[in-house]
């Protein structure tokens, strides 16, 4: 049986494929419901490109340093912000 969390990477990478986008790492990210950490979706990703295939994820219970979470709002703020530039650009 697949994971939710491995189901909703795919989902993602099939529909940034289905409109002719190259998935990336901030992509997928964007449009996942659940937070993952940015080296999981690097991980994925890399499996994907490499045989077609996201590996199976379980949904993993850690508890993160203060380090770790200040690069996921980085990294979040990141995507937010060229995601924000982008609808900005388009109006």
């Amino acid at each position: 049986m697949m994971s939710t969390i491995t189901q909703e990477i795919e989902q993602a990478i099939a529909s940034l494929v289905a409109e002719n986008k190259q998935p990336s790492t901030a992509l997928i990210k964007a449009r996942l419901t659940t937070s993952l950490p940015i080296p999981v979706i690097i991980k994925a990703l890399q499996a994907w490109q490499k045989n077609a295939k996201v590996p199976h994820i379980e949904k993993q219970q850690q508890v993160l340093t203060t380090e770790q979470r200040l690069e996921q709002l980085e990294q979040q703020l990141l995507v937010l912000s060229t995601r924000l530039a982008r609808l900005e650009a388009d109006r």
